[in-house]
């Protein structure tokens, strides 16, 4: 299987707490430090990636037409709602969205135009 199924069969297992679809199923989640743990730590026949380096699969990620997503940069005017935003921001820094207009769980007929670039 090329990289993006064998993202997609992750996902549709359901058995990697690591990565998961959001916003709809239009992007995938991953929490890094878990990710790189749970999946990228596998060797031999458990292997899911040809890679063990998070830096590895990003790349892989970029080259088949995925793109990071940001969260929103709005911010509280007051301190403590200010500080409140930025525990809970760091509690998710660890979390990362990629987008792929041709990776998205309603739609797996797109899968096919999912190319490396």
């Amino acid at each position: 299987l090329r990289f993006p199924q064998k993202l997609w069969q992750m996902l549709k297992s359901g058995k990697f707490q690591s990565v998961w679809w959001t916003e709809g199923g239009k992007c995938v989640a991953i929490n890094k430090d878990l990710f790189e743990q749970e999946v990228l730590g596998r060797e031999g026949p458990q292997q899911v990636f040809d890679t063990q380096k998070m830096k590895s699969f990003v790349r892989q990620m970029n080259a088949y037409g995925f793109t990071k997503m940001q969260r929103g940069e709005q911010r509280s005017a007051s301190l403590p709602e200010f500080l409140a935003e930025e525990a809970a921001a760091s509690a998710h820094s660890q979390v990362l969205c990629y987008f792929n207009p041709c990776f998205n769980r309603a739609r797996p007929q797109l899968l096919e135009r999912c190319l490396r670039r």
